[in-house]
């Protein structure tokens, strides 16, 4: 059976809770959503927002202070909000893709003892976090002939590292400090395997290809993963002729089901986890979004699809967001979007004197 873009646009939406706000406990959304990417504090709260129904931005704060959520280096080697429980379980599986980066600057750490440098490491941060700049220096004071940010990179890579609250509080102000997951979090890893992971994948984002699976987790071979999960899965194909994998259970709306105007976080996953992301923007709006220096910037969605880009500036105490379309938008989803807009001021910055939402 085909699937074409707006049936597989639909489908994602719905399954990353776009179509509709659930009603979902915060944790349960997170764990739903297999991890929030959070290379920047804030823009998993917006996500969260986007996606459920009531949720207060003063949420997630308890759940990082009571360590039940965190912050740690999972998906693609980039920094995630997770579940305790998905920290444990995935952390383990990308550690292959970690190593590959340690491998790729094996000339630039040749006659470095990274064993001992990650046990030096470790005894530092399990004795209190401490923050990148203060290990380099206490790295240097230990290998002075060494590069001490080559020797923090290693480490970063080597050790399984938790950022720290109030890091990833929302509005809360905090240099990022780390230790390691073992001190942060009783108990052992959760017995996870990579099939186990291919299957939420697709619940979260499916209909996918292998390709796709490989993007979203940075990892490679997961072909013979999909291989086997095969005679449990539905097969489609897209418009390209390429094959998609899904799990039977997951919905899979009517490709003219409307979509609601939303606004989408920075380096939210929604754009990250394909190789394929027609299904969500263009190439020349990926473009625009993606930035050389790895920033994705935080973007709308009109009919499904990202239509622009907007961000919050906030001046003498007024909040305003500034919309940026990329096309045309008509007036309805303008409306939309403006009351959209003045819903998440509100929630965000309650404290401003005034919202605004203004259109470039």
């Amino acid at each position: 059976m085909r699937l074409g873009k707006r049936a597989l646009n639909r489908a994602l939406l719905a399954r990353q809770m776009l179509l509709e706000r659930h009603d979902l406990p915060v944790l349960d959304a997170i764990e739903h959503l297999v991890g929030m990417q959070a290379q920047a504090p804030n823009p998993p709260h917006v996500g969260l927002w986007s996606r459920l129904a009531g949720f207060d931005f003063g949420a997630v704060g308890p759940l990082m202070t009571e360590r039940r959520a965190l912050r740690i280096v999972l998906m693609r080697g980039t920094l995630h909000l997770v579940s305790a429980r998905d920290a444990r379980a995935l952390r383990p599986l990308v550690q292959g893709l970690l190593d590959g980066h340690l491998r790729s600057r094996a000339a630039d750490l040749d006659g470095v003892d990274l064993d001992a440098v990650t046990a030096h490491a470790r005894a530092l941060l399990e004795a209190e976090p401490r923050s990148d700049k203060e290990l380099r220096t206490l790295l240097s004071e230990r290998w002075p002939e060494h590069d001490p940010a080559l020797l923090g990179w290693a480490v970063r890579l080597r050790l399984p590292l938790v950022q720290v609250p109030p890091r990833g509080i929302w509005g809360a102000s905090a240099a990022a400090r780390h230790t390691t997951l073992d001190t942060w979090l009783d108990g052992e890893p959760a017995d996870t395997t990579l099939d186990e992971v291919v299957l939420r994948y697709l619940g979260a984002f499916g209909p996918a290809s292998v390709q796709d699976v490989q993007q979203w987790s940075g990892l490679t071979r997961l072909g013979e993963v999909v291989e086997r999960l095969r005679p449990g899965l539905l097969e489609f194909r897209d418009d390209n002729g390429r094959a998609l994998y899904d799990v039977p259970d997951a919905p899979r709306p009517d490709p003219d089901v409307p979509a609601p105007v939303r606004f989408v976080p920075d380096f939210d996953n929604l754009l990250l986890s394909h190789a394929d992301r027609s299904r969500i923007i263009t190439e020349e709006h990926r473009k625009r979004t993606f930035t050389v220096n790895g920033i994705i910037r935080a973007t709308f969605l009109v009919d499904g699809f990202v239509h622009g880009m907007w961000k919050i500036e906030k001046k003498r105490g007024e909040a305003t967001l500034r919309v940026d379309p990329f096309d045309p938008v008509p007036r309805r989803e303008r409306a939309a979007l403006e009351e959209e807009g003045l819903r998440l001021l509100a929630a965000a910055h309650p404290e401003a004197g005034s919202h605004a939402v203004e259109f470039g």
